[in-house]
């Protein structure tokens, strides 16, 4: 369109790739914005994708670099003086690697065209690309130049450049780089950026990823792109009422667009770094994680909507090789998963009717910029692709904090519906307030160490996928969102509140240390605080559940089950649990149902004392009595008690937490409460 964001759509998806490709880096604790790292890369600065990619960093030294006409190379560049000759060529109505200044370019480089029928090369240039020939033809110099040991690969322009070992340049279909192509295992590059499509064929991902390469895939660098053509046309739906109705001229409307830009392209990079994040997050128990994501490709197959061979996703065979092998997905396996399950979950939630509960509307006007927000409120409330754009919304945050495989899971083992756990999601994220805590720990970027800062992110989401399934079991939920935050979020005020009287002292010793190794490692003390208490945070959904149920205080009740999870242990059995290497899909589902079976008995252990010790007392108010409650519980079936915490404290103190160990917990624990 005519004030439309076309003219920002190549600079916001370079933006958005680089933010990936900065991600990759930071969690090798290399900071790209600041120390010099060397390039490579397919595309010239003309504008285009890798255009703008080059001018991200001044810290960049472009080594190589070709395009359909010229081939650029630079051995040795000072990072300022080439950052600022790349963006003079940038600035230029038309420009190619043919403009480049030879001045700027250090000793033994130059710029060659595609036409020739040999390069020479300089000493510099050899000792770069590790060859020994003193001359090449072009296509085996750009085969050179593909193969470099650099900090990145970059691709932009058009061409599938690398294959897997497997694959045949037919098999690739691109005739025109057939003698440029070079195969997984060549690649020396530590990471790659996709800013163009189709640069690499998936399976050539999956190889290079296995060898420890970093990369995602095309369609996640790239898609800041798609994302802000999405924005702009519903912005362009949500004001076509007021211009057509000639409550706005589309030369204001046009205005208004412009003015938007910025907040636009934070919302569309914001995304970029969530998707990116969680692929992160996804790798990191990309082993443990195997069962459930196979899980999730079994399902998607069976709708119809996946085809594992098309997608290079391994087969049942490979997954049970990998599986004995203690070797889950790898990143861009894990990034085509994640967009499957995202296309599954967004049909869950459109033939729902979560879209239409009016405490979902929030997220509808949260979507548009604010200054839209302000003006247009009732245009926006009323756009024809609400149900659409909440969706969306939804299943962007579902899959992105929870993990791909994760609304399925909580579904399976809840008996809910898979779009039930957006009420059980929006409830967690609300009463816990983590919109906040997330933008604290995006803030720690460059601050801490890169797998620390990944830590503390995987500490919240472990948080966010308990009390999902907690807030999803009660119910109560689905039938009434907004009142379950209100009423939970008072809940969990009284608990933190009362934290120290609470928490028995080896929670609080533990919560302690790891407060103290957070700090140590550079961690803002009240964020390590905050993470340090999520375990407690974790189980106020059951808390509060109890203590409406009982007609007890709320800290009585959290006195009671805090306790009883300490004297059993079973906060480090149900700890140990995630991380049990999983057989297969059977073994998933006797970990949930144990893990299940142990949180309703302790549950109903809870209960049991609160209601003795509230039947000793002439009042309700059981804040000093609670733990007497729980002790005189259990004198009335000492023997049975002392058993049962003798056979736990076994089990959490093993060597290994087996399903079979795990198992046996739940059972002994269960007998006990009844």
């Amino acid at each position: 369109g005519s004030a439309g964001y076309d003219h920002k759509g190549l600079a916001i998806t370079s933006r958005g790739a680089w933010e990936c490709v900065k991600r990759h880096f930071r969690e090798l604790d290399r900071d790209i914005q600041k120390e010099p790292f060397r390039v490579a890369g397919v595309g010239d600065m003309s504008g285009d994708v890798f255009g703008n990619g080059m001018l991200r960093s001044e810290q960049i030294r472009l080594v190589a670099a070709f395009d359909h006409r010229d081939i650029f190379l630079d051995p040795d560049p000072d990072p300022a003086r080439s950052f600022a000759e790349r963006k003079r060529l940038f600035q230029l109505p038309r420009s190619s690697w043919a403009d480049y200044d030879r001045a700027s370019i250090s000793k033994g480089g130059g710029v060659f065209s595609r036409s020739a029928k040999s390069i020479p090369l300089s000493d510099e240039v050899r000792a770069l690309l590790g060859i020994e020939a003193g001359g090449l033809a072009p296509s085996e110099l750009m085969h050179a130049i593909l193969m470099a040991d650099v900090d990145l690969l970059f691709f932009g322009g058009i061409g599938t450049y690398v294959r897997a070992t497997a694959e045949t340049d037919q098999d690739v279909g691109d005739r025109a780089n057939d003698a440029v192509r070079v195969t997984a295992p060549e690649i020396r590059a530590k990471v790659i950026g996709e800013g163009a499509n189709l640069g690499m064929t998936q399976r050539a991902r999956v190889e290079v990823s296995s060898r420890g390469v970093r990369l995602n895939t095309d369609f996640i660098d790239n898609s800041a792109g798609v994302n802000t053509s999405d924005q702009e046309v519903n912005i362009k739906i949500a004001l076509a009422p007021a211009v057509q109705a000639g409550r706005l001229t589309i030369e204001a409307r046009n205005a208004l667009l412009k003015d938007m830009g910025g907040d636009v392209a934070a919302a569309v990079l914001r995304n970029n770094y969530q998707q990116s994040l969680a692929l992160s997050l996804a790798e990191r128990r990309a082993t443990p994680d195997l069962a459930a994501n196979a899980r999730l490709i079994r399902s998607l197959e069976a709708r119809g909507l996946l085809d594992r061979r098309l997608e290079a996703l391994p087969p049942e065979r490979e997954i049970a090789e990998r599986q004995r092998g203690g070797r889950g997905l790898v990143r861009p396996e894990l990034a085509i998963l994640s967009s499957y399950a995202k296309i599954a979950l967004l049909h869950d939630l459109l033939a729902s009717k979560v879209p239409d509960d009016p405490a979902m509307q929030g997220l509808l006007l949260d979507y548009f910029p604010p200054s839209l927000q302000a003006s247009f409120p009732v245009d926006l409330a009323q756009h024809r692709l609400r149900r659409e754009i909440i969706a969306t919304t939804l299943t962007n945050g579902l899959v992105n904090r929870l993990g791909a495989p994760a609304p399925l899971l909580i579904a399976d083992e809840t008996a809910q519906p898979v779009a039930n756990v957006a009420y059980a999601f929006m409830a967690a994220r609300g009463v816990f307030g983590l919109a906040d805590l997330w933008r604290r720990l995006d803030a720690l970027d460059g601050v801490v160490k890169g797998q620390l800062q990944l830590e503390l992110y995987e500490r919240v989401r472990d948080c966010l996928v308990r009390a999902t399934a907690l807030f999803l079991r009660d119910g109560s939920v689905v039938r009434d969102l907004t009142g379950t935050i209100a009423q939970h979020r008072m809940g969990l005020t009284e608990i933190k509140a009362a934290l120290v009287d609470v928490a028995p002292s080896g929670m609080r010793s533990r919560q302690a240390a790891l407060e103290q190794r957070l700090i140590g490692e550079g961690v803002p003390p009240d964020v390590a605080t905050e993470i340090a208490a999520l375990p407690v945070v974790a189980e106020a959904p059951v808390v509060v559940q109890i203590a409406r149920a009982q007609g007890v205080s709320v800290v009585s009740a959290a006195r009671v089950y805090l306790d009883a999870g300490e004297i059993f242990r079973l906060d480090e059995i149900t700890g140990r649990a995630r991380d049990i290497r999983r057989g297969d899909d059977y073994d998933r589902l006797a970990i949930a149902g144990a893990s299940n079976a142990l949180l309703e008995a302790r549950r109903a252990i809870t209960r049991a004392a609160l209601s003795l010790a509230a039947s000793s007392l002439a009042a309700l108010s059981l804040d000093g009595a609670a733990h007497e409650g729980l002790a005189s519980w259990l004198k009335t079936r000492q023997e049975a008690g002392d058993r049962t915490v003798r056979d736990l404290a076994d089990i959490a103190g093993g060597a290994d937490l087996t399903v079979a160990r795990l198992i046996v917990a739940a059972t002994r624990l269960a007998d006990l409460a009844r």
